[in-house]
């Protein structure tokens, strides 16, 4: 007797391909001679973290980066033992879990690297920390004023044995554009800040500063880690370039129902949108709650029988409806949001529509929708 296992029916799913993520990673990791750190966090940007993580550890980064602690805790849960930064948390975190974990921290004021040493000091053993330096972006790091203090308390801190400075990084601030003269004023302070800790005693061996858009077009940026992040996920990160990345994923529903309506018919609330002739309307069961931007209402379009065809009316938490024209449909059929085929919508587009970034349309895609990836099966174990 034999089983057959078939996927339950889903009115909509995202499709991560990681055999093109592992093509932007080999990509990135081909421009560079530094290391590589593939960011994953906010679930690896919406395609499903551990999958994605196991893939890029397989085709060339050999670290991982997250925001949180929790984000790191999870990727050790699934068995992955690679190293892993962590850069930012609230005030009063626990640090002990992920310092017993082998999880690097970021410290970017004395705050921090007070409270992530205590913290060590608990656990029996050294942090492995990274000093955030900020130079200009004005978010997190420490002000170059405050720097000196900064990296004498962690020599400090090193002589105790409750941690161990293994970097010096900061954050870009033009990040599609890594040849602006501002990336060169940022990288002649970052290089300052290395000699400070130097001067005090530290050897950090790992300076980092690139993102996925240096890392592919600007190689004074690299230092001795990159770390890309919107490229792994095949967006072209430099404004005005292409070097072959290759879209990830993949958003798809099923028309829930086709309706065939007169001129004059006004569609979804308010009526903001009303047909100037006879038309078919195919209600789509994506909404703004699946991370559809309501703010696209009447600009948007996607892709039906081959065929790009615009959303109409305002979008609702749920659902919209897209206007079919003269041409037919049926319920059940394929509709694509974000493709990679000739003609499809990109993720791009979304951001264009709703003016925003593509890192916000692919995180903006809500857990209603179930993501199933293909292209490379990476067992569970397989990769650590």
């Amino acid at each position: 007797m034999t089983t057959s296992i078939t996927r339950p029916a889903v009115a909509a799913e995202a499709v991560v391909d990681l055999a093109r993520i592992a093509h932007n990673v080999e990509t990135i990791a081909s421009a560079t001679d530094a290391a590589v750190m593939a960011v994953v966090k906010a679930d690896a940007y919406g395609h499903g973290m551990a999958p994605v993580a196991r893939t890029a550890l397989r085709h060339g980064a050999t670290w991982l980066g997250v925001t949180s602690c929790a984000e790191a805790l999870r990727l050790r849960a699934a068995g992955i033992t690679a190293p892993i930064l962590s850069w930012l948390y609230p005030h009063d975190v626990d640090f002990t879990a992920a310092i017993a974990a082998d999880v690097d921290l970021s410290a970017a004021s004395i705050d921090h690297l007070t409270h992530i040493a205590r913290a060590a000091a608990d656990v029996g053993r050294h942090a492995m920390v990274h000093l955030k330096v900020d130079t200009g972006l004005s978010r997190g790091g420490a002000l170059p004023a405050d720097w000196p203090d900064l990296v004498a308390l962690a020599r400090r801190f090193e002589r105790q044995g409750m941690v161990q400075v293994r970097g010096v990084w900061s954050h870009l601030i033009k990040s599609g554009h890594p040849r602006h003269p501002l990336a060169a004023r940022q990288r002649q302070e970052f290089d300052e800040a290395v000699a400070v800790a130097r001067s005090a005693g530290l050897d950090p061996s790992l300076r980092h500063l690139a993102n996925s858009a240096a890392a592919l077009d600007e190689p004074e940026s690299h230092y001795d880690l990159v770390r890309p992040g919107i490229g792994l996920y095949g967006v072209e990160p430099v404004a005005g370039k292409t070097f072959g990345m290759r879209p990830a994923l993949t958003l798809r529903a099923k028309i829930a129902l086709v309706k065939r309506v007169p001129a004059g018919t006004g569609v979804s609330y308010d009526h903001a949108y009303v047909t100037d002739r006879p038309s078919t309307l195919a209600l789509v069961p994506l909404g703004y709650a699946d991370g559809i931007p309501r703010s696209v209402s009447g600009r948007a379009r996607v892709s039906i029988g081959g065929e790009l065809h615009p959303i109409v009316g305002v979008i609702a938490m749920d659902q919209f409806v897209v206007n079919l024209g003269d041409h037919a449909a049926q319920a059940g059929d394929d509709v694509v949001l974000i493709g990679s085929g000739a003609g499809e919508p990109t993720v791009t587009d979304w951001a264009t529509w709703s003016n925003t970034i593509p890192h916000e349309i692919l995180t903006g895609i809500g857990a209603r929708v179930p993501r199933r990836h293909v292209g490379e099966f990476v067992p569970l174990g397989g990769v650590q």
